[in-house]
């Protein structure tokens, strides 16, 4: 089995990820981790930096694509679901978890965080955060309502989740 959460930033793909492999006895892989170690890189801020978005995204899929599904859950990057045919090829090859949250959660978890890691966000202020939230979410939606399942981490209970996926 194959897990794959999608959300945007800040909605708990990789601390509830975690979590929520641990429960269903998965591996966790953390996109994002696994793109650094293959381009020899400390960050994906800094891969961006020195090869651009574009081949940025594109290893993102190469990546995401070369990993075998069996017994892992895979926290993907915001917007991974919203290049190429990523979204097609999660759906075929595992299950797909949308986390859910409002945007006020994002905007509080991500203002408490290093804007500058993040390259989408560098040098934004609060206000400007807010609305590139707004923007970008209304954006990746119809990416991320493809998902298999839709869950909110902030307000559902796990187990629900756990049943849900453990019944596919």
């Amino acid at each position: 089995m194959t897990v794959f959460l999608i959300g945007f930033m800040g909605s708990g793909k990789t601390t509830f990820g975690r979590k929520l492999a641990a429960k269903l006895k998965l591996k966790f892989i953390d996109l994002d981790e696994q793109i650094c170690i293959s381009n020899k890189v400390e960050s994906i801020h800094s891969l961006i930096e020195s090869k651009g978005f574009e081949y940025f995204r594109q290893t993102e899929s190469e990546t995401l694509k070369s990993l075998r599904p069996e017994n892992r859950l895979v926290s993907t990057g915001g917007g991974t679901p919203c290049y190429l045919d990523n979204i097609d090829w999660m759906k075929s090859n595992g299950t797909v978890v949308f986390l859910q949250v409002d945007e006020g959660v994002l905007l509080s978890r991500l203002k408490n965080t290093d804007l500058e890691e993040r390259p989408l966000l560098k040098g934004l202020d609060e206000e400007g955060l807010k609305t590139f939230i707004s923007e970008k979410l209304k954006e990746r939606l119809p990416f991320y309502e493809q998902a298999h399942f839709t869950f909110n981490p902030v307000n559902e209970k796990m187990e629900v989740l756990v049943e849900k996926i453990e019944k596919l």
